[in-house]
């Protein structure tokens, strides 16, 4: 069984789509199609802008999912999934290869997505930590220890756990963990709490663009990141949606759960091609894997 996973924030690049759009006509639609959807040219951000351009929030997750989406529909033929899976934001692009949303629906809902995180980080100082090193279940035990907003957010893989919280939370959760052991206890250079309860308020503000969006029965089973598992109800996919803001990206339990399942073979499309494939080497290095 073939999976094709889609990264999220993070996996952007300077200059990243601008070879496809060069090289094919079907990318020049796509790519037109979402600066008239945006209501702005990404296509000029994405594909001359400085990494720091490219940081920017409005930009950042749109771009992201437009080049995984390309690249998708540019394999025509050659793209059939038995499962997909997409890491945070990345969830959006793998529903749309999946043919669970429409391409417009899709960008829409990252769109809004981004400008309702962007409003939720500014609402509150907040931050994220990655923590290298430590067993899940002591990070686990140090962030409800922590008398702040302090969750873990991103079970990336095993070994690697990116915690979320208030500034004052994640920095004391830092501290401890380094006292515990971990190898590593970095505060990331992000603007928000993403994962965590602070982001309720985007949640919130998401909640009824998802609710108003079509969603179909997507092609093959797709793992959501609240639960992990394989899903292909529509309601069930819109309900794990809404949910997603606040809660941690089960990856690693993803990615044990499609193996489990039946997965041999992992393609990561979009992005840099290489951080999702380094967390699948990470939880079983017998798989696998390349970038379309």
């Amino acid at each position: 069984m073939k999976a094709y996973v889609f990264p999220g924030q993070a996996s952007q690049f300077e200059g990243m789509g601008k070879d496809l759009y060069e090289s094919s006509d079907l990318a020049q639609t796509l790519f037109e199609q979402a600066n008239s959807l945006l209501g702005f040219r990404i296509t000029d951000v994405m594909f001359e802008g400085s990494a720091e351009e490219l940081k920017q929030t409005k930009v950042t997750q749109p771009a992201v999912f437009l080049h995984s989406i390309v690249k998708a529909k540019m394999a025509g033929e050659g793209f059939k999934p038995d499962a997909v899976a997409g890491h945070s934001l990345g969830e959006f692009s793998a529903l749309v290869a999946a043919n669970a949303l429409s391409f417009e629906e899709g960008l829409k809902l990252v769109q809004a997505r981004a400008m309702a995180m962007q409003k939720a980080c500014e609402a509150v100082e907040s931050t994220m930590a990655a923590i290298i090193g430590l067993d899940d279940v002591v990070v686990e035990r140090v962030c409800e220890a922590v008398d702040e907003v302090v969750i873990p957010a991103n079970y990336n893989c095993p070994g690697q756990l990116v915690i979320s919280g208030s500034v004052p939370g994640v920095e004391q959760a830092v501290e401890k963990l380094k006292e515990a052991g971990a190898r590593r206890a970095i505060v990331l250079p992000v603007g928000g709490a993403f994962h965590s309860p602070l982001m309720q308020p985007a949640q919130d503000e998401l909640q009824a663009a998802i609710e108003q969006a079509q969603f179909s029965k997507p092609d093959c089973p797709v793992y959501q990141n609240v639960t992990a598992k394989a899903e292909q109800d529509p309601a069930a996919i819109q309900q794990n949606l809404i949910a997603q803001l606040t809660a941690p990206v089960r990856w690693t339990q993803t990615m044990h759960n499609m193996i489990a399942d039946g997965v041999t073979e992992f393609i990561e499309v979009g992005g840099n091609g290489k951080t999702l494939q380094g967390f699948v080497k990470k939880v079983d290095r017998r798989f696998p894997t390349s970038a379309l």
